[in-house]
């Protein structure tokens, strides 16, 4: 549905300098998928989606979207899609009702009101204003009103940013059962767990570039070290032991005689340092194994500084 070949997004800082938002980036997202794209703050992900959106020009390579240029084709790009935006503004004396039905005259299409807003959980406000809705329900109707045109694609660019759990685990109800009728969904989303939850497929920004594509799962287990094991002993278990067990890349002695461990897959290193203890009459404690993340694959790639 979305092809994106070598694009550069370039904004000039001076005469001479120029910062580079996008560099060289292509990938593509297939029909019907949830794709997320994620990164640090300043990565290049909103402006990535501005130009395949054709809100953007780009300072070359080109985005595709069902095989039409975005940039050469834009009124029928904007029949395919609906866009939600970080932050978004509705006019203050017309209803939920009024202003869906206002954005459909854009498409000259009639909706059906009551149904749009049933699938946001919304049907009962549909005479209220919006200053009337609480946060999570504003960010249900800006999903609402990105429906009016019954578009092949939605856009949404971090819809569930602070909000509560409870209203954020809403939304991501409602994005899976947008996708279930058949949307393809690209999102923005500084969390991971909702990336985890949500996606297909997740591409990581940083800096402008892409640096891995693929599924969560994919890429938590290309992580060296894909779990983290906890234990603790009746004494003291030598460090050098336990670093030469296959699959172990890490050892913390954190006093206590509890240790801490960066290690591949913990179903199969666990029982490595069981038989290693029981050769050594170590008695272990409290073993707990916590397997790696997405939030863990963004770390290793992007790294933990921050930057400006």
């Amino acid at each position: 549905m979305i092809e994106v070949k070598n694009l550069t997004k370039k904004f000039p800082v001076s005469r001479k300098e120029y910062l580079v938002a996008v560099d060289n980036v292509s990938f593509q997202v297939e029909k019907g998928e949830i794709f997320g794209l994620l990164g640090p703050n300043g990565a290049g992900k909103t402006t990535c989606l501005e130009i395949i959106e054709g809100v953007q020009k780009p300072t070359s390579g080109e985005t595709l979207i069902d095989g039409l240029e975005t940039h050469k084709h834009p009124d029928e790009i904007k029949q395919k899609i609906g866009i939600q935006l970080q932050a978004s503004s509705y006019f203050d004396h017309l209803t939920l009702g009024e202003i869906i039905n206002l954005f459909a005259s854009f498409y000259h299409k009639e909706v059906e009101v009551d149904r749009l807003l049933e699938i946001v959980g919304l049907k009962d406000r549909k005479k209220s204003l919006v200053r009337q809705l609480s946060g999570g329900q504003k960010q249900r109707f800006s999903i609402c009103a990105t429906l009016v045109n019954d578009p092949e694609i939605v856009f949404l660019d971090e819809p569930t940013t602070g909000l509560d759990p409870q209203a954020r685990r809403n939304i991501w109800d409602f994005i899976s059962k947008i996708n279930q009728e058949g949307k393809t969904i690209v999102l923005t989303t500084h969390y991971m767990e909702e990336a985890q939850t949500l996606c297909d497929r997740v591409g990581i920004m940083d800096l402008g570039k892409i640096v891995a594509l693929d599924t969560p799962l994919n890429l938590i287990n290309k992580l060296r070290a894909a779990a983290i094991i906890n234990f603790h002993t009746d004494r003291e278990f030598p460090i050098f032991e336990l670093q030469k067990i296959e699959g172990v890349y890490e050892v913390e002695h954190l006093g206590n005689h509890s240790y801490h461990l960066h290690a591949g897959k913990g179903v199969e290193v666990l029982p490595k340092i069981n038989a290693l203890a029981k050769k050594k009459n170590i008695k272990i404690e409290d073993e707990e194994v916590l397997h790696a993340t997405l939030e863990d694959v963004f770390l290793e790639l992007t790294g933990k500084a921050l930057k400006e």
